[in-house]
């Protein structure tokens, strides 16, 4: 066979030769793996991430993710003092994306098979952020910006790990990443120089 033809299965679809350094797939192959086992869904035979470990991972930025919303909630109504109105605005702003990351994870859990762990009782033990009262707006934005640092390390590293392994659970957290810089970049301009 020469290289510029692509090998051919009796049903016409293109398949891959050792050989051959041009894109190829044995879509026989793809649609047989494809079938047999239908109830994982989105997690097919070629998925390269343990599906335990992510889900557990996920589940982690999950709670971590709520405990935001909620210590930004608590700094949003709290908030008093002069200049506090467009730091209260920020607080809720942000409250309302981590609410959304939030949701984009527990979907993305649903869809490797997991079961979102949304149960109150334990958000505080799988939360990589703290839930923290300051009493002071400067002290809030500090608390807030402290725990967006976080975020962004443990983010960095959840990327590193999976690396290739699982590329739309990788996307979802370097989406969510790059938000939570930009939480950090405001949070840290509220800050008195």
């Amino acid at each position: 066979m020469n290289k510029e033809e692509p090998a051919m299965m009796t049903d016409g679809k293109k398949t891959c030769d050792e050989k051959s350094e041009k894109f190829c797939m044995d879509i026989g192959q793809i649609r047989k793996e494809a079938a047999g086992d239908i109830k994982e869904g989105a997690v097919t035979p070629n998925y390269k991430a343990d599906t335990k470990e992510i889900i557990d991972m996920l589940g982690e930025a999950l709670a971590t993710e709520i405990v935001c919303v909620l210590r930004y909630r608590k700094h949003y109504y709290a908030a008093r003092g002069i200049n506090s109105e467009p730091v209260a605005e920020e607080f809720l702003e942000h409250s309302n994306q981590e609410l959304a990351h939030a949701d984009k994870l527990a979907m993305r859990i649903r869809q490797l098979g997991g079961d979102p762990d949304l149960d109150p009782t334990t958000l505080m033990s799988r939360s990589h952020a703290h839930y923290t009262e300051a009493t002071t707006l400067e002290g809030m934005i500090r608390e807030n910006l402290i725990e967006e640092r976080v975020a962004v390390e443990t983010y960095r590293k959840m990327i590193e790990f999976i690396g290739a392994k699982d590329p739309t659970t990788r996307r979802l957290l370097e989406e969510i990443l790059e938000q939570e810089e930009e939480h950090a970049d405001e949070l840290s301009d509220l800050l008195p120089q």
